[in-house]
């Protein structure tokens, strides 16, 4: 993390360059809070926004009118500043989805996507993910003794075939879409590869849609496809759009979710004996892991329409905002001064905002919980002593200023 100058109306505003390389996400996120509720910062490739860094304001902003998702507002777009090529452009500017509309168009595309992925579709997921854990667990069983990538072998797979499963997708498709999202979400990306990054994405994305027009299933592709049918369209842009964020969200917020949790219960093992003992329950783990090791750091990108007051700073009109969950997760104010510990017996857990608010609430929060509640307490009961391979400082961030991830997870799976 470092600090950069610019000097609007010839005021100078120190701004917090976020890392690229995300080496110390714990301390870029106390240096966001000790800015003040809005803080100045640079993204990656030199480009200015702000951040609110704070529960109590998050809340607010995520259902301030003022505050939308158009990136037309933007004055840095609109005056041609931010390059096409931007390692971050697809998190910026995704195409057409819930994630980039607002008002009566977004409450359409989000009323469709949440008549496809209704309460009863997710629960009839459970067996599903029971299956594929038992069958990532055996897999793991049967390794040989010594350090195993828990990511690599079971946190990754498990999430990516549900997400497979859920929206249709061919699972040949899932080693490309992998090296495919892993480009998009970096900020290592070369300039020269991110259009074809893309664009490759939105043609797999395309041939999946065009493939249940024909072929339609019982998949989230195919429900979306019929609802846009029955009179409230979608266009192709739009299923296409959500199909990738559905994906990209759907699985990488899960990995972290479970990577997080199995690092956080390795670093403390009494709250690791509280929930192997019964004291404390899984759910209690998943909604600390939430809110303590946030599965996504920080959200791009909403703008202001007009100045907006917070605290004692102001959005302008034609700025950009991200929303720093990382940061939020350990607001004193929100969670008290012990907010900065791991603690699944604590009362304020469930009052995190980990996976948004309001109408930016994510469709797929309770997917994500389900993977987790399943995948948790199976993984530890069958391996009760499983426990880090390596010391916790040698843990590397992805490059990746989005989410809350790593390379890789080294554990030992009998302690």
């Amino acid at each position: 993390m470092t600090t950069a100058t610019d000097t609007p109306n010839g005021t100078e505003r120190r701004r917090i360059a976020l890392d690229p390389f995300v080496a110390d996400l714990d301390g870029e996120s106390a240096a966001l809070r000790a800015a003040g509720p809005l803080a100045a910062v640079e993204l990656p490739g030199g480009v200015p926004v702000w951040a609110v860094t704070r529960h109590a304001e998050a809340k607010r902003l995520l259902t301030d009118p003022r505050i939308v998702k158009d990136i037309n507002v933007w004055g840095a777009w609109q005056r041609g500043e931010i390059a096409p090529d931007w390692p971050l452009i697809g998190l910026a500017n995704p195409g057409r989805s819930m994630l980039t509309v607002d008002g009566a168009d977004h409450r359409r595309l989000r009323t469709l996507v949440a008549q496809a992925l209704t309460p009863r579709r997710v629960e009839r997921m459970r067996g599903r993910i029971a299956e594929l854990t038992g069958g990532l667990l055996d897999r793991l069983a049967e390794l040989p003794a010594g350090p195993v990538d828990l990511k690599a072998e079971f946190a990754y797979p498990l999430p990516m075939y549900v997400i497979a499963d859920l929206m249709g997708l061919a699972e040949d498709r899932l080693p490309r879409l992998k090296e495919l999202f892993e480009k998009f979400f970096s900020t290592q990306t070369p300039p020269a590869e991110v259009v074809a990054t893309l664009t490759e994405l939105a043609g797999i994305m395309a041939a999946a849609v065009a493939e249940k027009r024909e072929n339609p299933g019982d998949d989230l592709t195919s429900a979306l496809i019929a609802a846009s049918e029955d009179g409230d369209r979608l266009t192709d842009e739009e299923i296409v759009s959500t199909l990738q964020l559905m994906v990209a969200a759907g699985h990488e917020t899960t990995i972290s979710l479970i990577v997080n949790a199995v690092v956080n219960l390795s670093l403390h093992p009494g709250q690791r004996a509280l929930v192997l003992s019964g004291e404390a329950g899984w759910s209690a783990v998943v909604e600390e892991t939430l809110r303590h090791s946030t599965p996504t750091s920080h959200v791009l990108i909403r703008f202001a329409t007009e100045d907006v007051p917070v605290g004692d700073k102001v959005l302008p009109a034609g700025d950009a905002l991200i929303v720093s969950y990382a940061a939020i997760g350990r607001d004193e104010e929100a969670h008290g001064p012990s907010a900065g510990v791991f603690d699944i017996t604590r009362d304020t857990a469930n009052r995190h905002i980990a996976f948004g608010h309001g109408p930016h609430v994510c469709p797929g929060a309770a997917l994500s919980r389900l993977e987790a509640g399943v995948a948790l307490p199976a993984l530890y009961a069958r391996f009760p002593a499983l426990d880090l391979a390596v010391p916790a400082a040698e843990l590397r961030n992805k490059p990746v200023v989005t989410q809350n991830d790593l390379y890789e997870l080294p554990v030992n799976l009998r302690g």
